[in-house]
């Protein structure tokens, strides 16, 4: 009884590699930049990086197009209009971002807006225009101006996607292999040399002169979500296991409004709905947000997702409603992915109102980079979603993240081009630990993942305190030492031990963080305490493979208002 109340309460500990390799028995790989993940981050990382001349192999685990970025739904925020200015695009994101964005970075990426947005268009991204022939412009939820710029309404990630994938086929100097994992990042004397990698649950080698980690987001790790079903977290998962310091990783962004019909797979109700007009209301046809913020329905992402979630315990309910009939124009034009996919449901936008509630979307943290991309392990840069690049702080403001692949993708790119041409190592013969000995448990994963996807709603999710928080981490700690001890080989079971990993990195920043400050609520601290907390929480793995937590310094209340 001992021994397993001890396996049931230890503190969860993940090992550096999930299985050893032997480059005797695998095919290997060389190339001058490893990119992994084919969105707007990897992908335009990989461009540039092929542009400066670079040889870049791309890796993506699903097809090329089966991406976070071809979901994206709103726009990527760009100034245009006389009475906008980058000056007031970066108050914005700084005022969402509840005093823990990077000021230097928010400059940078929104400085660079104009000049990714042409690129994109230059690869062939059609951007909706108005009649004047300029780009047509929306506002979302935090922006004081309109400032989106979107194409076929409601589908702009899936046209960047197209434009950027055509790109990556026809460069002379990339190699795309997609439905390709990665299981391994090789770190050897401190730095990233390749990656081991699964096609069709056979291993391959790569040796690489630089790997840049863009492999999107982590929102599987809950119940309710936006992201698409390859968004295990496992990038943020590889950087930890390889020694990068992660930060930021308490904050997960959930969208207000997801598509909620039982039984059926979630859907994004872009933001940019609420912006043309859009309104909550409750079962009994009530509208709550003005009397949640002045902004009301394009108040900040947390704000909303919390009212409506306070709303559907008021009403017991199990969603609340979308209501379109206030918009200007036709919705079922003006938005037709939308109203494509709610017709499905005999639903019509113009007349139903449609059933919603809050779905995890976005993962704020991730491995921390400085402006060029650089992680804290020479060789490995991450950018996009799995970078903590200190653009977004507490919260995202709408529309931040495709502007931040694009212009922190290039940078990184061309980061990664330079790296590469310094002299290399060879990946090592063999590495990684021998495999657990003794009797082997047998687990149903598909079990394993609904219980950890359930908790972290429960417990992890929009609200969280001290005693939920400990009880989820002991439980990740028990489920991967199983997991671990099963040994399980292949894709399915790797990606299980990705989610539980960032799910303990989750759940580790929340528990550290006591106080309340964007994404991140915590019941038992419901106030925001910039004396103690004005800071970023960062993680690493320790030897042992536990999470060991440190906090950056405490910003001057005289710095407060620019970060």
């Amino acid at each position: 009884m001992t021994g397993t109340m001890s396996a049931l309460h230890a503190e969860p500990r993940f090992p550096a590699q999930l299985r050893a390799f032997d480059l005797r028995r695998t095919a290997l790989l060389r190339t001058d930049v490893l990119v992994i993940g084919s969105g707007i981050a990897g992908a335009c990382a990989a461009l540039h990086a092929a542009d400066d001349g670079a040889d870049v192999l791309l890796l993506s685990k699903g097809e090329i197009d089966d991406t976070n970025t071809a979901y994206a739904q709103g726009g990527i925020a760009v100034v245009r209009r006389a009475e906008d200015s980058i000056a007031a695009h970066v108050d914005d994101t700084l005022r969402v971002g509840n005093g823990l964005c990077d000021p230097e970075v928010a400059r940078h990426v929104i400085a660079g807006a104009d000049t990714a947005v042409e690129w994109l268009e230059r690869l062939g991204t059609r951007f909706d225009q108005d009649d004047g022939g300029s780009l047509e412009l929306s506002r979302e939820g935090g922006h004081t101006h309109p400032r989106v710029a979107h194409a076929n309404g409601d589908a702009t990630g899936l046209e960047i996607q197209r434009a950027i994938s055509e790109a990556l086929r026809e460069h002379p100097r990339i190699t795309v292999r997609p439905r390709t994992f990665v299981r391994d990042l090789i770190v050897r004397g401190g730095r990233c040399l390749g990656a081991i990698a699964l096609q069709n649950d056979l291993e391959l080698a790569v040796e690489a002169g630089a790997v840049v980690m863009a492999s999107g987001g982590t929102g599987q790790i809950f119940r309710e979500t936006t992201n698409p079903t390859g968004a295990s977290g496992d990038g943020h998962a590889l950087c930890f296991r390889a020694g990068a310091r992660m930060v930021d990783c308490e904050f997960v962004q959930f969208h207000p409004t997801t598509l909620y019909i039982a039984g059926a797979s979630r859907f994004l109700i872009s933001e940019i709905v609420r912006g043309a007009g859009a309104v909550l209301r409750d079962r009994n046809g009530d509208r709550f947000m003005p009397a949640a913020h002045p902004m009301a329905e394009l108040a900040p992402r947390d704000v909303v997702s919390r009212a409506i979630l306070e709303r559907m315990v008021a009403t017991d309910d199990t969603h609340v409603y979308l209501d379109l009939s206030t918009v200007e124009g036709d919705p079922r034009s003006i938005f037709p992915s939308i109203a494509r996919i709610c017709g499905t449901f005999d639903l019509d936008l113009a007349r139903d109102p449609i059933p919603v509630r809050p779905g995890a979307h976005y993962m704020l943290g991730g491995a921390a980079t400085d402006l060029d991309g650089r992680t804290s392990v020479a060789g490995l840069l991450a950018v996009g979603e799995v970078a903590g690049s200190g653009l977004h702080g507490a919260n995202r403001l709408a529309s931040n993240s495709l502007l931040e692949g694009a212009v922190l993708g290039r940078r990184t790119g061309l980061v990664a081009a330079a790296e590469a041409r310094n002299p290399r190592t060879e990946l090592p013969r063999s590495g990684g630990d021998a495999r657990p000995n003794g009797p082997r448990p047998h687990l149903l994963h598909e079990d394993l993942l609904y219980s950890l996807k359930s908790m972290m709603g429960r417990q992890v999710g929009l609200i969280r305190d001290a005693r939920g928080l400990a009880e989820a981490r002991s439980r990740i700690g028990f489920w991967n030492h199983c997991l671990v001890r099963a040994d399980a080989q292949d894709q399915r079971a790797c990606e299980l031990a990705n989610m539980l990993t960032v799910a303990a990195l989750v759940a580790t920043g929340a528990a550290e963080r006591r106080e309340s400050r964007g994404t991140h609520y915590r019941s038992d601290f419901g106030e925001r305490d910039d004396d103690a907390f004005c800071r970023r929480i960062y993680l690493h793995r320790e030897e042992d493979g536990s999470i060991r937590s440190t906090a950056g310094a405490v910003l001057a209340a005289s710095d407060r208002q620019q970060a």
